[in-house]
């Protein structure tokens, strides 16, 4: 039997100074396709759902301590069917394909790596005022009704940016987001015609996402790539 959490007790398990604390949730349920290991089902701190490539990464590790999977397996999220392979030091997820980024502005762009992203290019990301920077763009009309992740990123090397993400459902800025790094170097392939693979550095450390072009600019074969590591277990009672 599948258990169903409510919002109000992913909020509170969520919450950093009454529950466990996190910017999300995962569960691990049983696969819903032929073929799969099993489904991630990821929710924000607000209780919303949406995909996250870097709790995927997380679910495949998990899923792996658990031996559920060994070195590499399948699965589904609310975007659709994914794969993944697991070394030593890496966990990669094949990502959806990507048929079309949107041009916003001179150094902005639109695209969905799961989830939807504003990604613009700055002079330097460190000095950014984040959060006045990206609610205006979070919430804008363009992306209503449930609006969008915003990202911008610094270029570092010919291959290599650095980023930050301010996230919906979390409203504020978090260290690394799985599709908004996704979504960040995907655009700066585009911007510089790149064709294999970009890293990029987030304050939760370094990933990178390697992808294939087509001859009509769509992406595909898009892997991405990093550590996970794990922290603790424990219980906790659900009210």
């Amino acid at each position: 039997m599948k258990y169903r959490l409510q919002t109000s007790q992913i909020v509170a398990l969520c919450d950093r100074h009454f529950g466990i604390g996190s910017d999300g949730l995962i569960l691990i349920e049983p696969a819903q396709n032929d073929g799969e290991d099993f489904y991630m089902n990821f929710y924000n701190p607000d209780g919303s759902s949406s995909f996250c490539g870097n709790g995927s990464r997380c679910a495949v590790h998990f899923a792996a301590s658990l031996g559920m999977i060994k070195d590499n397996c399948r699965f589904s999220a609310i975007d659709g069917p994914h794969e993944a392979y697991l070394t030593q030091n890496t966990i990669g997820v094949k990502m959806k394909n990507i048929h079309e980024i949107i041009q916003k502005a001179e150094h902005a762009f639109y695209l969905n790596t799961g989830s939807p992203h504003y990604v613009a290019m700055v002079s330097d990301v460190e000095k950014l005022d984040l959060v006045k920077a990206a609610l205006p763009l979070r919430h804008h009309e363009d992306f209503a009704p449930g609006g969008t992740n915003v990202n911008f990123i610094e270029q570092l090397s010919s291959q290599s940016i650095r980023m930050r993400t301010f996230e919906r459902g979390v409203e504020a800025e978090t260290l690394s987001c799985g599709t908004g790094v996704t979504a960040a170097a995907l655009v700066f392939a585009k911007i510089n015609n790149l064709h294999n693979e970009v890293k990029v550095d987030t304050r939760g450390g370094e990933l990178s996402v390697s992808f294939e072009v087509n001859n009509n600019n769509e992406f595909f074969n898009i892997f991405l790539k990093g550590p996970a590591t794990s922290v603790f277990s424990g219980t906790i009672d659900i009210l």
